[in-house]
C-alpha cells in the first residue's frame, strides 16, 4: 500500500488484508465496523 498513511496501513492489516484481490470473512462488531469505516475509500464490504 504506497502512499498511504501508517495509520491506513494498520488498519487494513488489523481486518486480515494482505495483499490486492484479497478478501476474509470477518464478524460485524463496532470495532470492525469502525475500522472498516476509516478506509472505507480502500475496500469493498459485502454482507453475507
Amino acid at each position: 500500500m504506497i502512499d498511504r498513511s501508517e495509520r491506513q496501513k494498520r488498519t487494513i492489516e488489523a481486518l486480515g488484508l494482505r495483499k490486492i484481490n484479497h478478501s476474509v470473512e470477518v464478524e460485524a462488531n463496532p470495532a470492525i465496523i469502525g475500522m472498516v469505516k476509516k478506509v472505507n475509500h480502500l475496500v469493498a464490504v459485502e454482507n453475507i
